[in-house]
């Protein structure tokens, strides 16, 4: 009577709707991804950054168009929001841009307000192991990241 049961249950289980789709509950026997993810950074945060480099980068381009050697090689946003005013940010910046022959003054005022609202990230100003130089820290962060 034991056995009958055991069986029963065993019947059960592999008629189930569930055993059916595969493991996982999931057609074709792939298993559920979990949606659970730890985060060191805050996604919106990262994607204010990247945001705010990609617009460096366009804003150079433009600035030195034709004159692509003279272009600073960087323009760290930790360095500049790590001083403690925005004269001090203001004189960094044109610092960076001496080279430039067009005007600076509005690139200057608008990397400042974008500046405004952005936190200083510790760790995201060295480049990974597996930095190859073609993007900047925070983008080779933002792609692997990515799910």
């Amino acid at each position: 009577m034991a056995a009958q049961r055991l069986g029963k249950r065993v019947l059960s289980k592999l008629q189930s709707p569930s055993r059916a789709r595969g493991p996982g509950g999931s057609p074709g026997g792939l298993q559920k991804r979990h949606a659970r993810v730890t985060v060191k950074y805050d996604r919106r945060e990262l994607q204010r950054r990247l945001d705010v480099e990609k617009w460096i980068d366009g804003r150079l381009e433009e600035l030195y168009r034709g004159r692509e050697a003279d272009m600073p090689d960087e323009v760290n946003i930790d360095e500049l929001l790590e001083l403690e005013s925005e004269d001090e940010r203001s004189r960094k910046i044109q610092g960076l841009l001496k080279s430039c022959t067009s005007p600076t003054e509005d690139f200057t005022q608008e990397l400042l307000v974008k500046l405004r609202g952005l936190h200083k990230q510790p760790g995201l100003c060295q480049p990974s192991p597996s930095h190859d130089g073609s993007l900047s820290p925070l983008q080779d962060r933002a792609r692997t990241a990515r799910p």
